[in-house]
């Protein structure tokens, strides 16, 4: 019984740190655009890793093109 109080007083314990730390993070926006540039440009890099990578991109067939399964 005495494990399970430890346990649950941990895990309570570590909720309370990540509540803090999330809670003390500013939710406002930045005093510069440079942080809105970077995330854009960060975006733009994502969906075109997502467009080039692909299954159609790298095997030049969708995923169920060579399934022999079919229901």
């Amino acid at each position: 019984m005495i494990e399970l109080g430890v346990l649950f007083g941990l895990l309570v314990a570590a909720v309370l740190v990540l509540l803090f730390v999330l809670l003390r993070r500013r939710n406002g926006s930045t005093e510069n655009v440079d942080g809105r540039l970077i995330e854009q440009a960060r975006r733009l890099q994502a969906y075109n890793d997502r467009v080039s990578y692909n299954a159609a991109a790298v095997h030049s067939s969708s995923p169920t093109m060579t399934d022999h399964y079919r229901p």
